[in-house]
């Protein structure tokens, strides 16, 4: 337990189903966890995997006072539980990388004027022009896409640039069309925040600067100068830059907690907020990666697990232990939702001779999708240029780092010992980690040297005696299998319109 006079560093998480938080001490062990489900605790705003799924399948939005009526529930439950929040000298946090939030004109004024007998969604009722932010799931841009790329001179320039081609999630594009089929929406928008910068304004009582991590994956910043490039800028929507901000650097205080928090929660007057990133960096940020450290974030396998295993995940991690490594050369590519690489949907399978089949059984199914997932993830990071060499280690985050089964197979995949940390919750706990390094940042004191206090990762599982002889984890033989599979995918798509 922490002394009575320990500092607290507080670490919040905006995902995609759920708000949680993570308090750590100043030796970063952590003293306190909270979540809010937006499904099961805030069931009026009607969404399904926190998310409202559109009748295209492809427009997915999230209501923004969803994600504010959650902070105020997961600071009651932290009141109401007895958190000391005067001891907390910094907070930082993350969000759903990519998506966007459009605030009306005229509610940084409210933002400042926050009144401390009311809650937060009472009072931002009426403060955002979008009321449904669009979100990472979205892939609805493709024309906005392809006029961005026609712009600037090609995908490649795009890339050069942002380093990445035009994606139909990233949030310039969904900028570019909300301004072509919502004008008067777009005009009285007074700032446009990520889901992290947005979060952060909730905290620090005035609009929050975007960090350089997570405005690198909007398809507008010039990734080497770290500034809004001008050619995207123009390429889509009038009076952009204004509307974003000037970026900051993901370490940088962004100033003190807002009055608001301080009456009506307790905060100390001096405790201060630290630029929100993306929940991706965030994570990073929590496992500590270091040299020879490959990091994997769960996917999520309710489908199949209901599907197959009679929603029982005893019954799913059976079928794991039950099925042999390679599950007899069958392997299945799972896209529940459009995806970037490659540029497809539904769910693909494919037999030892690589031909695509209908189905498998259920236990076949089980191992299909979790080997696949891996199998795929492995050959995705050696394209990029990692190497599996001895030393090696898998650090496991997410829900499903609990799940021994789930972390065997990704060990038999990667040929490498798999580490977890104790909390799930990386992107909090990361978050957390940021919020004190936050505070020394100024000074030089480095990431590495600010953490080096936090518990160690530990070792869950190591590869089973064997696996890397199995001939679907050659990776040669797999890098081969992958590739056909996915040409037979991209075959059988309908053609891409751009």
């Amino acid at each position: 337990m922490a002394a009575s006079t320990e500092s607290f560093y507080l670490g919040f998480d905006f995902s995609t189903q759920q708000l949680k938080v993570v308090a750590v001490d100043g030796n970063l062990s952590v003293v306190h966890q909270d979540n809010v489900q937006f499904d099961s605790e805030l069931p009026e705003f009607g969404t399904q995997g926190g998310v409202h799924i559109h009748a295209d399948s492809l427009t997915v939005t999230s209501p923004v006072l969803m994600w504010v009526k959650a902070l105020d529930l997961i600071l009651g439950k932290m009141k109401n539980a007895g958190f000391d929040f005067s001891r907390v000298k910094a907070l930082s946090g993350s969000g759903q990388q990519h998506g966007s939030v459009y605030w009306r004109k005229g509610t940084n004024q409210v933002l400042r004027d926050l009144q401390p007998g009311k809650s937060l969604h009472e009072l931002l009722k009426g403060g955002f022009a979008v009321s449904d932010s669009p979100v990472w799931m979205d892939s609805s841009t493709t024309e906005q896409c392809q006029y961005l790329e026609t712009a600037v001179g090609g995908a490649q320039r795009v890339a050069d640039i942002t380093g990445s081609r035009a994606y139909e999630r990233f949030t310039g594009n969904q900028i570019a069309k909300i301004y072509k089929a919502q004008p008067e929406k777009y005009e009285d928008t007074e700032r446009i925040s990520l889901v992290s910068s947005f979060a952060a304004s909730l905290f620090l009582g005035s609009y929050a600067a975007i960090d350089y991590s997570d405005g690198s994956g909007m398809n507008l910043m010039d990734i080497f100068s770290k500034q809004w490039a001008d050619s995207c800028l123009e390429a889509t929507a009038p009076h952009l830059e204004e509307r974003l901000g000037a970026p900051v650097h993901s370490s940088a205080v962004l100033g003190l907690l807002s009055p608001y928090h301080v009456t009506r929660y307790g905060f100390p007057e001096d405790c201060k907020v630290v630029a929100f990133t993306g929940d991706n960096p965030g994570s990073l940020a929590g496992m500590r990666l270091q040299e020879g450290d490959i990091a994997n974030g769960s996917l999520t396998r309710e489908r199949i697990r209901n599907k197959c295993a009679g929603g029982s995940w005893e019954v799913f991690s059976s079928v794991l232990r039950t099925t042999p490594i390679g599950n007899y050369g069958n392997i299945g590519i799972y896209f529940d939702a459009m995806e970037i690489t490659p540029s497809a949907v539904g769910v693909h399978r494919f037999d030892k001779e690589n031909t695509k089949v209908a189905g498998f059984s259920a236990q076949g199914e089980i191992r299909a999708l979790v080997e696949g997932q891996f199998l795929a993830k492995r050959v995705h990071a050696e394209k990029l240029g990692y190497k599996i060499i001895p030393g090696t280690r898998v650090l496991a985050t997410g829900g499903a780092s609990s799940n021994k089964d789930i972390l065997q197979v990704l060990s038999d995949v990667f040929d490498a010992p798999v580490y977890t940390i104790d909390v799930a919750n990386s992107a909090c706990l990361g978050c957390g980690y940021r919020a004190l390094q936050g505070l020394v940042a100024e000074s030089g004191v480095s990431f590495a040297e600010a953490v080096k206090k936090a518990p160690e990762a530990q070792l869950a599982v190591t590869p089973t005696p064997g696996a890397d002889k199995v001939q679907q984890h050659n990776p040669i033989q797999l890098s081969s299998s992958l590739t056909l599979s996915f040409l037979l995918i991209l075959s059988t798509a309908p053609p891409p319109s751009r």
